[in-house]
C-alpha cells in the first residue's frame, strides 16, 4: 500500500492510457452505409481523468499522441475538461489512434467498431519513455488492462508501475478486458497478474468469466485476494465491494462485503458507463466517504453518462450527488434517473421516486 509521505502529490489522480479520436455516425446503420461522421474523443483512462476534473479534482492524463492534427485535437479536448495534459508526449514517427463506431447498442451483435490504432504513438509507451515523475506524484494512479493489450512495451510499463515500492500512490486498476485487442492469448494471465499487484480493482462479472473462467463474486474475490478493495460490477444488478483495512495489525483483516444496487436509468446510449463508475468511486474514495457511498457515487456518475449520447458529460453537482447518495435504502431503490437529471436547477423534474 502507498506510503503516507513518500512524495508530494501534484494531482489527486493520474490516469495513464491511450485516447483516440472517435468518429461518431450521423445516423444509425452499418458503417458501410453511414455517409458522415462527427468527431469526438474516446479512451478509458482519459474518460476517467475528464470526469474527475469536471467533478473538481486535480487530474492528470499521461499518454503519447502523434505529432499530427488528431493529437492536437485530443490534447485540446481533454484539456478543456480541466485535465492537466502537460505530461502527454508527442511522437514524430507514429500516428494518433482513431476509430469509427456505429450508433447502435454496443451490447448487440449489430454494433460495429473499426479501430485504426495498431502502431499508434500510445502503443510505443514503455518504461523508457514515460518518466516516473509524470506518474507517481499523486494520491491515486489509475491504470487499465487496455494499456497492457497495446504492446509488449506497454505491458512492461504497467508491470514496472505495479511493482512493490515504498511511497507509491494508491494503485487503481480497471481490468477492462477487450478480447479484440489481445492477439497472443495472454490476456487472462496478464490481467490477473496486474490486478493482484494493485490496491483497488474494478472488474465486471462478465469480464472475470471471460478472462479467467471465474463465475460469481465470491469466486472472483478468491482469485483476487490481494487488493484491499475489489469492486465487482454486476451490470444492472449493481456492484459488490470487498474491502478491508490494509493497515490493521497482525493477520489480514476479514473482508467487509457491501452490495450496492444499481439505479434505474432511462438510457440514451450505453457507452462510457464503466469509466464513469470508476471516476465516481475514485472521487468518493479521495473524499474519504464510506464504501457504500463510494459505490453509490459510482452509480450516479455512470447514470450521468448513460443519459447523454456520448462517452462524457458534466457530472452532477457534488451537493446534489451527495444528497442522493445519502438516501436510505428504500428511497435509493425507487430512484429513476432520466436525461437532464444532473442539472442543478429543475433536477427534481428528472429524478423520480416511483
Amino acid at each position: 500500500m502507498p506510503g503516507p509521505a513518500a512524495r508530494t502529490a501534484t494531482a489527486d489522480v493520474v490516469c495513464l492510457g491511450e485516447s483516440m479520436v472517435t468518429f461518431l455516425p450521423s445516423q444509425p446503420g452499418r458503417l458501410a452505409d453511414v455517409p458522415t461522421f462527427g468527431r469526438g474523443i474516446g479512451g478509458a483512462e482519459s474518460n476517467v481523468a475528464c470526469a474527475l476534473a469536471a467533478a473538481g479534482h486535480p487530474a492528470k492524463w499521461v499518454s503519447r499522441v502523434g505529432a499530427d492534427g488528431f493529437g492536437d485535437h485530443l490534447v485540446d479536448a481533454v484539456g478543456r475538461y480541466g485535465v492537466d495534459t502537460s505530461a502527454v508526449r508527442r511522437d514524430p514517427d507514429r500516428p494518433t489512434g482513431i476509430y469509427f463506431r456505429t450508433a447502435t447498442d454496443r451490447a448487440t451483435d449489430t454494433h460495429e467498431v473499426a479501430y485504426y490504432r495498431a502502431g499508434s504513438a500510445a502503443s510505443a509507451m514503455s518504461p523508457h519513455n514515460v518518466p516516473h515523475e509524470d506518474l507517481l506524484a499523486c494520491r491515486i494512479l489509475h491504470l487499465s488492462g487496455i494499456t497492457a493489450a497495446l504492446s509488449g512495451d506497454c505491458r512492461a510499463l504497467l508491470h514496472d508501475l505495479t511493482a512493490p515500492r515504498d511511497g507509491r500512490p494508491l494503485l487503481s486498476f480497471d481490468v477492462n478486458h477487450r478480447p479484440g485487442l489481445w492477439r497472443d492469448g495472454a490476456a487472462g494471465d496478464v490481467l490477473l497478474g496486474l490486478a493482484r499487484r494493485c490496491d483497488l480493482v474494478f472488474v465486471g462479472e462478465d469480464e472475470a468469466e471471460e478472462a479467467w473462467g471465474v463465475r460469481g463474486t465470491t469466486a472472483i474475490r478468491a482469485a483476487l485476494p490481494e487488493p484491499a478493495v475489489l469492486v465487482v460490477k454486476r451490470g444492472s444488478e449493481g456492484a459488490t465491494v470487498f474491502s478491508r483495512d490494509p493497515t490493521a495489525p497482525g493477520a489480514p483483516a476479514a473482508d467487509t462485503v457491501t452490495d450496492v444496487p444499481a439505479l434505474r436509468v432511462d438510457v440514451v446510449a450505453p457507452v462510457g458507463a464503466g469509466d464513469a463508475f470508476a471516476a465516481g468511486f475514485l472521487s468518493a474514495t479521495l473524499r474519504g466517504l464510506p464504501v457504500r457511498d463510494r459505490a453509490r457515487h459510482g452509480h450516479l456518475m455512470a447514470a450521468a453518462v448513460l443519459t447523454v449520447p456520448g462517452d462524457l458529460t458534466d457530472p452532477p453537482a457534488r451537493a446534489h450527488a451527495d444528497r442522493l447518495a445519502a438516501l436510505d435504502d428504500a428511497a435509493w431503490g425507487t430512484l429513476r434517473l432520466g436525461p437532464g437529471w444532473t442539472a442543478a436547477e429543475g433536477a427534481n423534474e428528472e429524478v423520480r421516486v416511483t
